[in-house]
């Protein structure tokens, strides 16, 4: 849509240097945007919580982050409840007992604009990186670089990953190929990184309404876009509008154990 506009613009500019002309943009409500991924460090008593809020904007313009009324973490039985403090525009932590993430269901619920959002996770376990290092190998040019990161699946549950490889670059796995077995693949940077240059590879465990939502973000975004971005199409997360059926958010909420190694590039 953007080249079109871009095309025409240019085309009424050479026939006519007088004529004003008008162009109207595609426009949507406004919407709430959450990110809530939660990323939890089992070898940690205490995590670091931190919920975004972020606000759709018109065609052309970034999203902006938002201020919301209240946003709280709670167990459904009511025994657990964390308010989270704003600590700069749109950014949201607190600091809450790792075990607490661990048991049961754990409920976000977000007050804004007089209506309540609630969304609903469990901790998915993730699995530790076997070994990680610099490949050799190229895709498409000489300018790749090549990672190859190795890990061993646990073969008691169905297993569903995201690979956060730094830069807002992810990735999404399923074990339906590699039950309980240890895998191992090749992830290329389509820029040339630089010599010393430290990157942090993430293996996180996610569940299968999750992995999708992401697969989706991934091959709208062309793998350049973070998960809580606006997508070019509506893909929508796991955040429920209790108030207002057509006023749905966009994002997701969930809690994933993590594993991180760094590597430097050589």
């Amino acid at each position: 849509m953007k080249k079109i506009i871009y095309f025409l613009l240019i085309a009424l500019t050479l026939s006519s240097c007088e004529d004003v002309v008008y162009v109207e943009l595609p426009s949507d409500q406004q919407r709430l945007i959450v990110d809530g991924l939660i990323r939890v460090n089992n070898s940690e008593s205490n995590t670091t919580v931190t919920i975004k809020t972020n606000l759709t904007n018109s065609f052309f313009e970034e999203i902006e982050p938002l201020t919301v009324t209240n946003i709280q973490l709670s167990n459904e039985s009511g025994t657990f409840i964390a308010n989270l403090a704003e600590s700069s525009k749109g950014i949201y932590t607190a600091n809450i007992s790792t075990s607490l993430l661990k048991e049961g269901t754990v409920l976000l619920t977000i007050i804004y604009n007089n209506e309540i959002y609630e969304a609903r996770s469990s901790f998915n376990a993730s699995v530790p990186i076997d070994n990680l290092v610099q490949g050799e190998g190229t895709l498409f040019n000489e300018d790749e670089t090549e990672i190859i990161i190795t890990y061993t699946d646990n073969p008691d549950i169905d297993n569903y990953y995201l690979f956060d490889f730094d830069f807002n670059e992810y990735l999404v796995s399923e074990d339906t190929f590699y039950k309980g077995e240890q895998f191992e693949f090749s992830y290329f940077y389509d820029t040339e990184l630089q010599s010393g240059q430290s990157l942090q590879i993430s293996i996180l465990g996610v569940d299968d309404i999750f992995y999708n939502y992401m697969n989706q973000i991934i091959v709208q975004s062309g793998g350049n876009q973070g998960p809580f971005q606006t997508p070019a199409g509506t893909v929508r997360g796991n955040i429920v509008n209790t108030s207002s059926i057509d006023n749905y958010a966009l994002g997701f909420f969930t809690i994933s154990e993590i594993y991180t190694q760094t590597i430097t590039i050589d």
